[in-house]
C-alpha cells in the first residue's frame, strides 16, 4: 500500500490518520493474543500446587479422576524406563504460573504440556533442550495445530487431546526421534489424495499426441516433471510414507494418479488432440 500511493504532492493528514489506526489496530491484535498466555507465565502461585508429588496438576478439570490416575501411572512408569520427564497442567483462571518449574524440577529433559482452553490453542509445550535434538521445533508446532486445534477438541474433548498429544511424546522418544508427528489424520490424507490427482491431471494432459503417429507426448511428460513430480511424489507420498508404515493410502494415492493420468489423457485426446481435419490428401 505505501509503494501505490507515492505522489508529487505533499503528505495528506489521511494516510497519517490511516497510518495510526493500523498500529493501533496491530497493538490491540498483539495484545489479545498474548493475554490468555500472560497469567500463565507472569503469574506465580505455588499455593495452588498439590502438597503431594504427582506428573498431572489438573486445574481446569478436563480428565476425570480414572484418567488422572491412569495418566500419573503411566507417566511414572514412562519416567522411570526412560527417564524423559513428561508433565501436565490444565489450567483456565487459576494458574500456579512459575512455581511449577520449581515444583517438578523441569530440566533439558523435561516436557510441559499446558492444557488452556482461553486461547484459540487447547495445547501448549513447554520443551527442554535435549529434545529439540530428537524433535524439531516443527513437530511441536505440528502436534500442537493437530491435537490442540478447535476442531479435534470438539470432537474428542480436552481430555481426549491432551491424552492423544502425550502419546504422540511417547511413541516418538521410545523410536528415539521424530520429524513429524505419527499418525496420518483422514483430513491430512484426503489433501494428500487430492494433491496426487492433480499431478496425474497434469501428467494425462501434457501426455496427449500432439504429433499424428506418437502415442505419448514424452517430451511434453518430462517438461511438465516438476510440477507433477512435487505434486505427487512430495507432497502426495512424502507426507504418508513419513507418518505411517501403512501401504493402504500409499496405494489409493498411487491409483488417484494413475487413474486421473488415464482419464486426462483419454480426455485431452479426444477434445484438444484432435489433429486437424482437411490435410490429409494434400
Amino acid at each position: 500500500m505505501g509503494r501505490s500511493s507515492v505522489s508529487r504532492s505533499p503528505a495528506s493528514p489521511a494516510p497519517r490518520r490511516h497510518a495510526a489506526a493500523g498500529s493501533w489496530l496491530a497493538l490491540l491484535a498483539a495484545l489479545l493474543l498474548l493475554w490468555p498466555w500472560a497469567p500463565a507465565f507472569a503469574a506465580d502461585n505455588p499455593e495452588l500446587l498439590p502438597d503431594h508429588p504427582t506428573p498431572v496438576i489438573d486445574l481446569a478439570r478436563a480428565l476425570t479422576d480414572g484418567q488422572r490416575a491412569a495418566l500419573e501411572d503411566k507417566l511414572d512408569r514412562f519416567e522411570d524406563a526412560s527417564g524423559w520427564k513428561l508433565r501436565v497442567l490444565t489450567q483456565y483462571e487459576r494458574t500456579p504460573g512459575l512455581a511449577v518449574k520449581q515444583y517438578w524440577d523441569l530440566d533439558e529433559r523435561s516436557v510441559l504440556l499446558v492444557a488452556d482452553p482461553r486461547g484459540g490453542n487447547l495445547l501448549n509445550f513447554n520443551v527442554g533442550d535435549a529434545l529439540f535434538a530428537l524433535m524439531p521445533r516443527t513437530f511441536w508446532v505440528e502436534l500442537q495445530t493437530r491435537y490442540g486445534n478447535q476442531f479435534y477438541v470438539r470432537d474428542n474433548g480436552e481430555d481426549g487431546a491432551i491424552v492423544a498429544a502425550l502419546g504422540a511424546v511417547q511413541t516418538c522418544l521410545e523410536r528415539g526421534g521424530c520429524q513429524v508427528v505419527p499418525g496420518l489424520p483422514q483430513e491430512q490424507w484426503l489433501l494428500t489424495f487430492c494433491t496426487s490427482v492433480l499431478g496425474g491431471l497434469i501428467v494425462g494432459f501434457a501426455a496427449y499426441p500432439r504429433k499424428e503417429g506418437d502415442t505419448v507426448a514424452w517430451s511434453w511428460v518430462l517438461l511438465l516433471s516438476p510440477l507433477w513430480v512435487m505434486l505427487f511424489v512430495v507432497f502426495g507420498l512424502g507426507p504418508v510414507v513419513t507418518r505411517t508404515s501403512d501401504w493402504l493410502p500409499v496405494l489409493r494415492n498411487s491409483l488417484g494418479f494413475l487413474g486421473s493420468s488415464l482419464a486426462a489423457y483419454l480426455i485431452a485426446q479426444r477434445t484438444v488432440g484432435k489433429p486437424p481435419v482437411g490435410n490429409a490428401g494434400g
